[in-house]
């Protein structure tokens, strides 16, 4: 197995505006990584977290992928992933996301991460929502620790920016470290660029409750900060853009390339291979 049922990442997320002027921000997050096929055992993991029901921190399987009960986070991950020809054989499938606090949530982007039987990482989905309740899937076959993919922009998230010109995905994510840098590439160059760095914590009551003094708030937190960086923007000056039908594509592969190789520390190594 790739690591615990479930366990918590803590760290920041920053935002960069390039165009047509530059806007920064970056605040705090936190993040639950579950393995969706072991559930009921992160259930267990602590009397403050709950799978599929309320309670301080909670994950809905309803929030993600085909949001039907009916279509299982499994059925759904491997349909996205056989799309661009990966075929996981039954591996693990983790999900990094933003869960519900206190019954509030919001997830703008969430990360599942398809491995082999071996416990290889063969591929990546990136879940986008928009605070208008839709959602698109970018999804890439690549498979090192350290990657780079880009994918034709083709959701609306923003109604600051177009859909138009291209997202440049880079992923890293190891044992102690998971960063994600998304760039907004427009046909002008790069106009915006999002990025996150969080590490590993244990899921247990302990780190929740601290989880709710350092970020009390953060379920809505999140909502509240689109918004507030939203009305900042239209004070600036920002065009402001209606937003366009969601296209019936729900799903865009992104072209993978090879990022700059990094030299392995010892406090940063890929999660161990399953016993083959």
């Amino acid at each position: 197995m790739n690591g615990p049922a479930a366990q918590l990442w803590f760290g920041s997320t920053a935002h960069t505006r390039e165009q047509p002027f530059k806007r920064s921000f970056a605040y705090s997050i936190a993040m639950l990584e579950i393995d969706i096929d072991r559930m009921a055992e992160a259930n267990a993991l602590s009397k403050l977290f709950s799978v599929g029901h309320g309670n301080l921190v909670a994950f809905r399987e309803t929030d993600y992928g085909a949001r039907d009960a009916n279509v299982s986070l499994r059925g759904w991950a491997e349909g996205r992933f056989a799309e661009v020809g990966i075929a996981l054989g039954g591996g693990s499938i983790r999900l990094l996301t933003f869960p519900r606090v206190l019954g509030i949530g919001f997830a703008p982007i969430s990360v599942w991460l398809g491995h082999d039987t071996r416990g290889e990482l063969q591929g990546a989905i990136y879940e986008v929502h928009n605070t208008f309740g839709e959602t698109h899937a970018y999804v890439s076959a690549l498979n090192p620790v350290v990657g780079r993919q880009t994918a034709e922009k083709e959701f609306h998230v923003s109604p600051f920016f177009d859909v138009t010109g291209d997202y440049r995905f880079t992923l890293k994510h190891a044992v102690n470290i998971v960063a994600l840098t998304v760039e907004n590439i427009s046909p002008n160059g790069r106009s915006h660029v999002a990025s996150l760095t969080v590490q590993p914590r244990p899921l247990t009551s302990g780190q929740l409750l601290k989880w709710m003094v350092i970020m009390p708030i953060s379920g809505l937190g999140v909502m509240f900060a689109i918004h507030w960086q939203a009305l900042i923007l239209l004070l600036k000056g920002a065009k402001y853009r209606d937003k366009p039908d969601q296209r019936a594509k729900r799903t865009t592969l992104a072209k993978s390339e090879t990022a700059r190789p990094e030299k392995a520390s010892a406090d940063v190594q890929a999660y161990p291979r399953k016993n083959a």
